[in-house]
This record gives C-alpha cells, structure tokens and sequence, in this order.
C-alpha cells in the first residue's frame, strides 16, 4: 500500500509541501502527546507493553521530525550539482525511517524475550489499559487523514508516514489485550505482557518492509509501477511524424517520472522539420500525463537501426 501513488491529483509544488507540512506537524504533535502519556501510564501501570508502545510512539515522532526537515530538502529548485531535482531526497528519507523502525522493532524483542523468565512481582494496572485505548482511537484517525493527504499529493513519505500511525494504532492493540489479560486473569499470567511487546515488535517489523521494500526499488531506478511507459510508447507512436519509436525509459523521482525515448522520423526532412515532430511530442506527453516531469527525445532517421524489442510503429498503435 505505502508504494501505491494517485495520480490523478497534481498539485502544485507549494500547495503540494504545504499540505504535507500541515498534516505532518499534527502527527507529530499528537505523537509527543501520546509518548508522554503511554510512558508514563505504563511506568504507573506496571505494563512493559504499553511501554514498547510509548517507544513505537517515540519512532513516530522521530520520523515526522525527519520529515519536516526533509521536506524543505526536496523541495528545493533544481540546481547544476542535481539537474534532475532533489526529490531522491523523499525516497532516502523514507528508507531511513523503514530502517529506524526495524531497529527499534529488534530492541523492544530483545528486552521483553530477557526479561519473560523473571518473576513478575505486579500485575499490570487499569491507568495502562486506558493509555492503549487513547492510543488506538487516536492513532487510526491519523492513518486515514495522513493517509488522504498523502494520496492527494502523492507523496511517498507521506504514505510511508500514514502505515506509522496505522502500525501504531495496531500495536497498541495486542499491547492493550495483553493488559487486559494480565488485569483479568491470576498474578502467574502477568508474563501476557511481555507477549503483548513481542507482537508489538512484529508489528514494527511490518512496517519496516512496507515502508523499505519500495523506497529501495525506487533509488535503484525500478521502472514505475504506474501504467506510464505503455501510455507513452503509445501517446508518441500517434504524433504526426513519428514512423517508429523505441528505447522508452521511465524511471521514478519522488512523485514524478523521468523518461526518455527514441523516435525515427522520414530521413529526407530538414533538421528543424525534425525537431519540430520531437516538441510535438514532448507538449503531448506532457499534457496528456501529468506525472511526468520531464522527457527527453532523441530524434533518428527512420530504417537506420535494428528493430528493437519495445519499438512501436504508428500503424501497429491502431491509429
């Protein structure tokens, strides 16, 4: 889910940081808040899962911290060292929390898996259970707007920082089962606890690869998994001009694509003649899809090269 973008909606640059801006700050907010309040109910309340949770909280909190900076880094205009923008930036943020969480995930595993052979000597309390409930109702709200916003602007971080709210409402969900066994049932079942925190951590686990998997695919070039290097062979196949396409590329930046392709026009037009079909391709591409943010042509007399695997002529597009 954190890999899938919405298109449809292209915001502008400024409207588009101001917005995740926003939404960001009230993350983060509420996740001071319910830091705060799991840790020290679940210090109160004798409960070691609430106080997993409270350190799930506190990644969330990092992460929105670490997005905030970010956002001013990505946004930044392109310049000669980054011709091709900062939006990289996005996508290494965003790998950067996936790691965060999977360490914070081992941590919490390896204190509760120690300390579930000791005697407990209490059992947790109510003050805990109340803590994860707060948490849970809070925490799922957050998912859906964070996760809205992040859909409008497409933007990656975003989405990735929507699963951290919804693996923090999920967590405190087995966290507040387990107090609640624990208050129930006699004192020799208080090690329902420490369970309540290993589950915790697998839901940082969880997150951690959703967030990760498509981060890394992203800044190794995988091509986007939209539809957009079909819709393009096909949108430059139909411009007047063109008589072969090939050598279509389409790589991910942020919430754009970057592309590239190469067309064969009549080799006995003049140079400008040819240049001219090549802009006419590029104002078509960019007005029919507006995910990309930019494409470059290289223009070929028609029947100079092998025919390649991907190449698509006019006739073959149904035009």
């Amino acid at each position: 889910m954190a890999a899938g973008h919405d298109h449809h909606h292209h915001l502008p640059a400024v409207g588009r940081n101001r917005q995740v801006k926003r939404i960001t700050w009230i993350g983060l907010l509420l996740n001071v808040f319910l830091t705060v309040l799991k840790l020290v109910c679940g210090i109160v309340g004798h409960s070691q899962a609430i106080v997993a949770d409270a350190v799930h909280s506190v990644s969330d909190f990092g992460t929105d911290l670490v997005l905030l900076l970010g956002i001013r880094a990505w946004s930044r205009p392109r310049d000669e060292r980054h011709p091709f923008g900062h939006e990289r930036i996005e996508t290494i943020i965003s790998l950067f929390m996936g790691v965060f969480l999977a360490v914070i995930g081992a941590g919490i595993a390896y204190g509760s898996l120690r300390e579930i052979q000791q005697e407990h000597l209490e059992p947790p309390r109510l003050i805990a259970l109340i803590a994860a409930g707060i948490s849970i109702v809070s925490k799922e709200t957050m998912y859906h707007w964070t996760r809205r916003v992040g859909r409008k602007t497409s933007s990656m971080a975003l989405l990735a920082n929507a699963w951290h709210h919804r693996s923090d409402a999920l967590s405190s969900l087995p966290a507040g089962l387990a107090v609640l066994a624990a208050i129930l049932l006699p004192p020799e079942w208080a090690f329902l606890d420490h369970i309540g925190a290993l589950v915790v951590c697998i839901f940082l686990f969880h997150a951690a690869y959703k967030i990760i998997v498509p981060a890394v695919a992203e800044l190794l070039d995988t091509v986007p998994e939209s539809h957009v290097p079909k819709e393009l062979l096909e949108i430059i196949a139909q411009t007047p001009g063109v008589l072969l396409v090939h050598k279509v590329r389409a790589r991910s930046a942020g919430a754009h694509v970057l592309t590239d392709a190469h067309i064969e026009v009549d080799p006995n037009i003049s140079v400008t003649a040819g240049h001219d079909i090549a802009e006419r391709v590029k104002q078509r591409v960019l007005q029919q899809l507006p995910e990309v943010a930019e494409i470059t042509i290289h223009v070929e007399p028609y029947g100079n090269t092998k025919r390649h695997p991907n190449h698509l002529k006019p006739s073959e597009s149904g035009v």
